[in-house]
């Protein structure tokens, strides 16, 4: 980044900005009015090669249409608990329509939860928020340390093969998409879905799982009317599992947000602050330095990469998982899958499409709304050491004393060692580009609520979705 030389850096990092540099003027801040903006925001987006059609481009990168049916059958076992061996979560417990099916949760809540999802889900608690699932038939990596990911840097790619932890490592490779591969994992998570009782491995389990859909005539059936083997009598495979929950996945695609209109000719499709931000997110800010939205990030607002930004750690009261450190009370980030100290508290660039429908935000929700952490960035350091979980009106099990920050501050990323100014109007107008500018309509959890089922292919009895009231 030095080739920025004094100008002012913005990064949007785990969901929230990140600055480093210099303050820029008022003038600048605020933007060119009028006209002027247009202008300066159309060349903006004409040189990061922003197109605002990723959308569109789906069908283009997976070489055929949506298979509707496919992708139904994805919808129905993305609800049901029978993908999960303990027998109370689905991955809609921790990725539901409630919040972009992202999480409810600022750290997850797995098995044995009371079954709600949403504001009331209590239970033990994993390590991680869950991030959301929406456009991720773009991303070339999956999960908060990028744990998941296609080498060649297309998830459309697997001509390099994928790369898992142990003990998948690239055996998933002959698969045709990451999200393909993606979906052999969940069901093998003990503190997600499989649970701490069942004796075998990750093979074992999956095996399991596809007993159980062979033994449900319900599921028998619409696997059928998919794939002519099961039509004649043959298993349901969890190859044949893994392709539904993909293609449900894909049919979560939701990239046609103000933005992209705007880049398209809508020019009313942003309004006068977001254009501002717009601008100074594209262009003097620099947030586009590291939220990318060319070449391999597929316009995803992400280059895809990890940093350590000085994240107050949570330590839940109840968990279900081991925590990192001499203590047990860290979470060493992306040194987890590399083994490497270099990566410790190192976690991925936000995609920050429809960033707005986040309860929390970073890898561990320690901030729960954007200005609370937008403000922590301005000066990690003070903000580190600040910290109040109660303050941010965090749920009581994390509200408790956090881990030690001087071994993740120790780490800071140089870019935001600096403590910044920013006006306040300079910050909303990035905020208000963010949160808005950014939004796919579509992906609102009253558009997203007929996606539901209200009964179940297992028989098993849904999960409970709290929606918000109006």
């Amino acid at each position: 980044m030095s080739h920025h030389g004094r100008r002012l850096a913005v990064w949007l990092i785990a969901g929230v900005l990140v600055t480093a540099g210099c303050v820029l003027a008022p003038a600048m801040a605020n933007g060119p009015p009028g006209r002027s903006l247009d202008v300066s925001l159309e060349a903006q987006l004409r040189a990061q090669g922003f197109t605002g059609k990723i959308q569109s481009s789906l069908t283009t990168r997976l070489g055929r249409p949506l298979d509707p049916r496919l992708a139904d059958t994805g919808r129905l076992l993305w609800f049901d608990t029978i993908t999960g061996l303990n027998g109370d979560n689905a991955c809609a417990g921790c990725h539901s329509p409630t919040a972009g099916f992202g999480d409810t949760q600022s750290i997850a809540i797995g098995v044995d939860s009371n079954r709600i999802v949403g504001p009331d889900r209590v239970g033990p608690r994993n390590q991680r928020r869950a991030p959301t699932v929406l456009n991720t038939a773009f991303f070339p990596s999956l999960m908060l340390n990028d744990r998941f990911s296609s080498l060649s840097g297309d998830p459309f790619d697997a001509s390099a093969g994928f790369l898992f932890p142990a003990p998948e490592g690239t055996s998933l490779s002959y698969l045709p998409h990451l999200l393909d591969a993606q979906a052999f994992i969940p069901p093998t998570e003990r503190a997600e879905a499989a649970g701490f009782t069942f004796v075998g491995d990750n093979d074992a389990i999956r095996a399991e799982v596809v007993r159980r859909l062979n033994a449900a005539p319900g599921y028998r059936s619409l696997f059928a009317k998919v794939f002519p083997d099961v039509r004649r009598g043959a298993p349901i495979t969890y190859e044949m599992m893994a392709r539904a929950i993909a293609e449900f996945e894909f049919s979560l695609t939701f990239a046609n947000a103000p933005i992209d209109r705007y880049a398209r000719g809508e020019r009313n499709a942003l309004d006068e602050t977001e254009k501002r931000g717009a601008v100074l997110f594209f262009g003097e800010a620099g947030c586009v330095s590291c939220h990318q939205v060319a070449g391999p990030s597929n316009e995803m607002f992400s280059d895809f990469r990890e940093h350590v930004i000085g994240v107050p750690q949570l330590v839940p009261s109840l968990v279900n998982v081991a925590f990192d450190g001499a203590a047990g009370n860290e979470d060493f980030g992306r040194e987890q899958f590399t083994g490497a100290a270099g990566d410790r508290y190192a976690f991925r660039t936000s995609p920050l499409r429809n960033v707005a429908l986040q309860p929390a935000f970073m890898h561990d929700g320690a901030f729960t709304s954007l200005d609370a952490a937008i403000r922590h960035h301005l000066d990690v350091v003070a903000s580190a050491l600040q910290y109040d979980p109660v303050a941010q009106g965090l749920d009581a099990d994390l509200a408790g004393p956090i881990a030690p920050v001087a071994p993740v501050l120790s780490r800071l990323d140089p870019l935001v060692a600096t403590p910044q100014h920013l006006s306040q109007e300079q910050v909303d107008s990035i905020v208000a580009f963010v949160r808005d500018g950014l939004l796919d309509p579509r992906a609102r959890p009253d558009a997203l609520r007929h996606l539901v089922p209200e009964r179940l292919p297992s028989g098993e009895t849904p999960l409970q979705f709290q929606f918000a009231t109006r």
